[in-house]
């Protein structure tokens, strides 16, 4: 008798372990976030055989195969726009174009998932010294560069309300890129505190340049270091169209350090030859702390 009422203590107890740990798993994966920054190629782009109409399909398949949770698009043309909006529905988009009209010409574009955030506010603002003046350029950038940003309620997560911000740095002006870089930070110093913050853009710019050691440090983790210490040759986010290995990582996925980084990567999807675009997407998994 005493035998069976040990033996029925014991079950018990590794019952409990087993189902306390179940709980842990399922909450963990409750409060994963699923992160990717794509930079698309512009659609109007004379690309030949990797124009956007031979391609446009394996884009969708490519984020549809990550299943991201926030998705930060960069190179988004209005008819780019329309095809993901009717192949993604279940996302929400926001994006407006960096010109002074809203639909002319290049968006960078913001797109999350309508049954796990709600909206709180959506905004752009402009890389120059004029900030909220749609159009505007500073410095030496070549065209005018903006940023989005959303604020998000996680309704996964008690509490779970964060800041996404998603931008396009420019191609050839060196100045702008580090300017650029130090507004953002400024955006994310202004925050109130313990902030939950994730930034995804094509930054043209390599590790260790300036713009990387303005924005990386303090409170914002570059993902992909964090994921893979250390660093290699083969790490370039830009596809040449021909599955290009060795180059800079530009493409990048930060967040705040009261995210933990539970993995990232150079998304290398393709398909009998054939790349979605002329950037590999970037991803990351995160946890909230």
């Amino acid at each position: 008798m005493k035998d069976i009422f040990l033996n029925f203590i014991l079950f018990i107890c590794i019952s409990f372990i087993f189902s306390t740990g179940n709980l842990e798993a399922t909450d963990s994966k409750k409060n994963e976030l699923r992160v990717m920054s794509f930079n698309i190629r512009l659609g109007v782009a004379k690309d030949g055989e990797n124009r956007w109409d031979l391609r446009k399909e394996l884009v969708v398949k490519t984020i549809r195969e990550y299943n991201p949770d926030l998705l930060g698009l960069q190179e988004v043309f209005p008819m780019q726009e329309e095809y993901l909006r009717e192949n993604l529905p279940e996302y929400f988009y926001y994006g407006r174009s960096r010109l002074v009209d809203p639909k002319d010409g290049e968006a960078c574009s913001i797109m999350f998932r309508k049954d796990r955030f709600d909206a709180i506010k959506k905004s752009t603002f402009w890389l120059s010294e004029t900030e909220n003046e749609p159009g505007s350029k500073s410095w030496d950038s070549s065209l005018p560069r903006i940023a989005n940003i959303v604020r998000l309620q996680d309704k996964q997560v008690e509490g779970g309300k964060l800041v996404l911000i998603n931008t396009h740095f420019d191609h050839r002006g060196k100045v702008a890129r580090e300017e650029a870089a130090k507004i953002i930070k400024n955006r994310v110093f202004a925050l109130e505190k313990g902030a939950h913050v994730v930034i995804t853009g094509d930054f043209n710019s390599g590790e260790g340049s300036r713009p990387y050691q303005f924005l990386v440090g303090g409170n914002l983790i570059d993902t992909f270091r964090s994921a893979h210490p250390t660093r290699t040759e083969e790490e370039s986010t830009f596809t040449a169209w021909n599955g290009r290995l060795i180059g800079n990582r530009i493409d990048w996925v930060l967040c705040s350090s009261n995210f933990e980084v539970l993995s990232a990567q150079i998304n290398r999807t393709h398909k009998g030859g054939r790349y979605p675009s002329d950037h590999y997407p970037v991803t990351a998994k995160l946890n909230y702390k």
